[in-house]
């Protein structure tokens, strides 16, 4: 064989030998905990200062996770900061994983909806008073002991509010001032005060694909830095 030829065969060795790079497994296959269940929200922001990102619905399926919808997100007008130092009234959306103890809305519940579903009415209220015994909970009609001026009459909030989904947020041991009231919603005209929004169509294809049973979260970060996703 000519010395050019064994050069040539040597190289082709080489480049068929490297052959293409693996793939990237899922996000969530690159989180530190994913809540234990096999369905999960991410919800990921470019960086700490970004208003928009994107949410993303998975599901666990023999021993996978599989990608089931994905929809453009905004968040906190002041972007996003870790959930355990969040300062309430700070308009920005807390990172880390998060239960969804329930879901609720001014309109009814989309057709094929299995989680618990609350419908808001004229004196359905989220208390955000840091003085009282119903602080980040819904409170029907509002505690005596919440402030009207520091609390969310819900059905006020109109198109935002046509679904949503509260994410666990400083809900099981609230700690006053850290914040209350962190959802998943509509879109409204732009960044939010803290929570995480997406369109109508994609808050309404998450309440049909969420199954309690499978005990769903919520994981919240950024693609990198000390509030990346994977940390959670």
């Amino acid at each position: 064989m000519r010395p050019g030829a064994v050069a040539l065969a040597v190289s082709c060795l080489v480049v068929l030998g490297a052959g293409p790079p693996a793939p990237s497994p899922p996000l969530p296959a690159r989180m530190t905990d994913t809540g234990g269940g096999t369905q999960l929200i991410t919800a990921v922001a470019p960086g700490a200062a970004s208003t928009t990102g994107t949410v993303t619905w998975w599901d666990r399926e023999d021993g996978r996770w599989l990608r089931a919808g994905s929809a453009p997100a905004r968040f906190g007008a002041n972007g996003l900061v870790e959930g355990a130092s969040r300062t309430q009234g700070t308009n920005t959306t807390p990172t880390g994983q998060y239960g969804l103890p329930y879901a609720f809305g001014i309109k009814a519940a989309p057709r094929g909806t299995a989680y618990r579903y609350r419908r808001v009415h004229r004196d359905s209220w989220w208390c955000q008073d840091n003085g009282s015994r119903s602080y980040n909970r819904w409170t029907e009609p509002r505690a005596a002991d919440c402030r009207a001026a520091e609390s969310e009459q819900l059905i006020t909030y109109g198109e935002p509010y046509a679904h949503a989904l509260v994410i666990g947020f400083n809900y099981e041991r609230p700690v006053r001032g850290r914040g209350a009231g962190i959802f998943l919603h509509v879109n409204g005209r732009g960044a939010t005060a803290g929570c995480v929004s997406v369109p109508k169509r994609a808050m309404r294809a998450i309440l049909t694909w969420a199954r309690p049973e499978r005990k769903p979260h919520i994981a919240i970060g950024t693609t990198s830095g000390s509030t990346a996703i994977t940390r959670y």
